[in-house]
């Protein structure tokens, strides 16, 4: 995707996929994301166009934190705040 990756443009491309591969009427159950927060409002805007297609899909609901990114997270701010500096390529 070429351009500004905002939550509008993704979910649009989102769609598309969805679309392509017959998955919108399917039922999609969720969408795992990390916690940009293009992720808040591209699962946002993929409720508003899902649903102007008539299919009804709680975005507040399906939207799974990677708990993996998460626990990452967590780690690189606890390590951090001990001032443990990870290996460096040489």
């Amino acid at each position: 995707m070429t351009g500004q990756h905002t939550g509008t443009r993704l979910a649009v491309h989102l769609k598309d996929v969805l679309d392509h591969f017959q998955l919108t009427d399917s039922g999609l159950l969720g969408i795992a994301t990390d916690n940009a927060s293009t992720d808040h409002s591209r699962t946002s805007e993929l409720k508003s166009t899902v649903e102007a297609s008539g299919i009804e899909w709680p975005a507040w609901r399906n939207r799974i934190s990677c708990r993996a990114h998460v626990i990452q997270l967590a780690l690189g701010a606890f390590m951090s705040s001990l001032s443990v500096m990870g290996r460096t390529k040489s």
